[in-house]
């Protein structure tokens, strides 16, 4: 098992340095700091263990986004479920602009105007969401039942009370997603990078957590969801 620590400095970024302790989130007045472990493949063979923040190949790069995210957070957090959502978009066909997604500001949300899928049907949607960055999407009451959403970028995007069941994100990067009361039963996280994403009464049953690049505070938040399998709240080490 190998560790990744990146320091992060608040005026500058330091080279990562290599650590054999637990995985720790500490922030601190000088630094915040995320260390990630996973497997290591040092002479050829592989070795699977079982536990938090599991990784493959170049899955270390994973570090450096949940880094970044780390730093931006603080600055851009997720919408609050009392913040005030503009008006229902009156836009004809804005539903099929999730085919498109967010152009032009994926990480940071930045758009020239907003993507509003709110009530959108995209239930069984197989080819038409995969790899797309719906950053910054209002998508609450929308339905993506059994959509395919793998390798989607999803940046600071409003999901409360939408509903995802079914839905596969795997190689997906979700970072700063509002999941509160959404429906996320069966859902699969496989090699998922979760960051800043709240799931508070989230239902997140049989949903698969493979793999999943999460950091050590989004975990401790996620573990508090009691609708996780108990199959998977041991993959991920939840107490």
């Amino acid at each position: 098992m190998a560790n990744v620590s990146i320091p992060l400095p608040r005026n500058g970024f330091s080279k990562p340095n290599y650590s054999t302790k637990r995985p720790c989130f500490t922030p601190s007045a000088s630094t915040l700091r995320i260390s990630c472990s996973g497997v290591a493949e040092f002479d050829g063979s592989h070795q699977k263990k079982g536990g938090l923040f599991n990784f493959n190949g170049i899955k270390g790069v994973a570090c450096g986004i949940l880094a970044a995210c780390a730093v931006t957070s603080a600055a851009f957090p997720v919408t609050a479920a009392t913040q005030r959502l503009p008006p229902l978009s009156t836009e004809p066909n804005r539903c099929e602009r999730a085919f498109v997604g967010n152009t032009i500001g994926q990480a940071n949300g930045v758009y020239d105007k907003p993507l509003d899928l709110r009530q959108c049907d995209f239930t069984n949607e197989k080819t038409n969401l995969k790899g797309k960055s719906p950053s910054a999407a209002l998508m609450s009451d929308a339905k993506f039942d059994g959509a395919d959403m793998t390798e989607v970028v999803m940046s600071k995007a409003y999901a409360a009370g939408a509903s995802f069941k079914g839905v596969d994100f795997s190689n997906a990067v979700l970072d700063r997603v509002n999941f509160e009361k959404a429906d996320l039963e069966g859902a699969i996280f496989k090699n998922t990078v979760l960051s800043g994403s709240p799931f508070d009464d989230a239902k997140l049953d049989n949903a698969v957590f493979e793999d999943t690049i999460i950091g050590y505070i989004d975990f401790q938040k996620l573990c508090t969801n009691k609708t996780i399998g108990d199959e998977w709240r041991v993959e991920l080490g939840c107490r």
